[in-house]
């Protein structure tokens, strides 16, 4: 891997395909409740970074495959850490919605 893959980060399209594929897995977007709303990726959960303490009740067992993403990856980064901490172990961090290509859902 160069320099230049890692500074692109995480690649959200294929983060996505990858959580589409894996079976019990979680999709969780770190963001506001305010950016939630103004667009998400269908099928994901909404807990806000600041509030990653109630985690449990979207993702179950502390082996639960989770797929975070924010809007640029740097809160999605922060939750891996956290969520790490907690006990979670099956994380990954998929990036940002910004970078993303597909369906956007708004409420």
């Amino acid at each position: 891997m160069g320099f230049f893959d890692f500074s692109r980060g995480s690649d959200i399209d294929q983060g996505i395909k990858e959580y589409s594929e894996t079976r019990g897995a979680v999709l969780l977007d770190v963001r506001t409740p305010q950016e939630y709303q103004q667009g998400h990726i269908p099928g994901s959960k909404n807990i806000p970074l600041q509030e990653l303490d109630r985690v449990g009740s979207a993702a179950g067992g502390k082996d639960t495959p989770l797929f975070v993403y924010c809007h640029s990856g740097a809160r999605s980064r922060q939750a891996v850490g956290i969520l790490r901490r907690m006990g979670y172990f099956n994380i990954k961090n998929i990036g940002g919605i910004a970078a993303y290509t597909g369906k956007v859902d708004t409420l």
